[in-house]
């Protein structure tokens, strides 16, 4: 089987499918080179081996303690990604992956004392960490609070076992959970909060909250992952946009990229890497004025007939869409 784009230069063969909660499974991966990736880091990875649908999944294994690479993977009813990667994909089966990628990682973070905060599948990368801080820096104080909707959502369930964790349930509480969300008693409860690096990952209103609760609580160092871009409310002035195809007019703030503008209006748009890589956000601008700060993946002809990467597509004015 050769290479479906350059982009996913890395073929890896699924050694083994773990169920880890109903609507979740982990792929173990073989790869038979040597695979750089930094603990919290994801992969594009070439949905049935094409070139034009790459979804970015977390490398949810980490470097040096795992014997597999592992993508763990929500199962989303519209998701072309998951679905194909967790109902088609079977053990033996090879997959193409990217170079790792992303700069959500602890592995050059000098604090010792840390607090990883992390909801629903917003746990890849919390794990990936937390193994490495495990086995690399066993004297760090590392605190861990994980939100699941119900105490079956749990992924890793075996393995965190292994480390001291909070796990919050929406739902059905029982023992070893706090029931409920996370709440700014859950956090002013842990240890030198102020203190602590704060790293965080789940879905954007999570992330929102957490930011502002653990900065008002004095925290001065936080990261997040960027991975899961916040959808802003749809606008009703600043930057005009007229699609054609299907036809809606709708509005942007100023500053806004192009993708932040289709998302938050809830325009048909992939994206997968967010930074100008994967080319997965391709669209066609008809006229207006816009800078771009990345072109990769785009030919001279498609940047001659308008083509843009919405996510690094910055509309100085008014556009039209195809």
């Amino acid at each position: 089987m050769s290479m479906p784009t350059p982009q996913c230069p890395w073929r890896m063969q699924v050694h083994h499918i773990h169920q880890e909660t109903p609507d979740v499974w982990t792929l173990s991966l073989l790869c038979h080179d040597y695979y750089p990736y930094r603990a919290g880091q994801y992969a594009l990875v070439s949905i049935g081996n094409s070139a034009n649908t790459l979804r970015a999944y977390t490398l949810s294994s980490t470097p040096g303690g795992s014997e597999y690479i592992t993508l763990t993977i929500r199962r989303i009813d519209e998701g072309t990604g998951s679905q194909w990667l967790t109902r088609e994909v079977k053990r033996g089966d090879y997959l193409w992956l990217s170079d790792a990628q992303g700069e959500f990682t602890c592995d050059n973070e000098p604090n010792d004392k840390l607090l990883l905060l992390a909801a629903g599948c917003g746990v890849t990368p919390i794990m990936s960490m937390r193994r490495w801080l495990a086995k690399h820096r066993p004297q760090a104080d590392v605190q861990v609070i994980f939100s699941v909707r119900s105490p079956q959502d749990v992924i890793f369930a075996d393995e965190w076992q292994n480390y001291p964790v909070t796990l919050v349930a929406e739902h059905n509480a029982t023992d070893g959970f706090v029931a409920g969300r996370l709440s700014r008693e859950l956090l002013s409860a842990v240890p030198d909060l102020s203190a602590r690096t704060v790293m965080t990952c789940g879905p954007a209103p999570y992330m929102a909250w957490v930011e502002q609760e653990v900065k008002a609580l004095g925290v001065t160092r936080f990261f997040k992952e960027q991975f899961f871009t916040p959808v802003a409310e749809a606008a009703t002035s600043g930057l005009k946009f007229s699609k054609l195809s299907p036809m809606k007019t709708f509005y942007a703030p100023v500053g806004s990229t192009l993708l932040e503008a289709l998302e938050s209006n809830k325009m048909p748009v992939n994206a997968a890497c967010r930074a100008g890589v994967c080319g997965c956000c391709k669209t066609q601008v008809l006229s207006g004025e816009y800078s771009v700060s990345s072109t990769m993946t785009l030919t001279e002809k498609e940047i001659a007939d308008g083509f843009v990467l919405a996510c690094s597509c910055h509309p100085q004015g008014d556009l039209v869409l195809a």
